[in-house]
């Protein structure tokens, strides 16, 4: 019986097989995934993958909690400008308490006899 050739194919050879190989074969290696991200691809570079993933994921978490606290810091500024209002108002009622009431002591103080009304002023028309 005669040996088999085995088809043993040497660098040069494969090489030059390579480039001659047509487009279209080509273009389905690269989206089969068998022409760039190979398993070999992985193997010798997986701390940079793993690097690059690791990274892009940081990023997101990053992009979250500045979107979280820039809508926390808007509330906040919100509730401020609440908070100046409602103290505004209430330093004004206060102070208005206050010469209302000094008003009230001077004239008990003079003895004059003045007393505020409990309605309010009202026009008189002729008719």
């Amino acid at each position: 019986m005669a040996k088999k050739k085995k088809n043993k194919i040497n660098k040069s050879e494969r090489a030059d097989r390579t480039i001659t190989l047509n487009p279209v074969r080509i273009l389905k290696s690269f989206l089969q995934g068998r022409l760039f991200l190979t398993l070999d691809f992985f193997k010798r570079n997986w701390l940079y993958v793993l690097s690059a993933t690791i990274m892009v994921l940081m990023y997101i978490a990053n992009k979250y909690t500045y979107l979280d606290n820039l809508e926390r810091v808007g509330s906040l500024k919100k509730e401020l400008n609440n908070a100046t209002t409602d103290c505004v108002d209430a330093s004004a009622r206060y102070n208005s308490m206050i010469v209302e009431s000094h008003m009230k002591e001077l004239v008990d103080s003079l003895r004059i006899d003045l007393t505020s009304p409990d309605l309010p002023p009202y026009r008189l028309t002729e008719n």
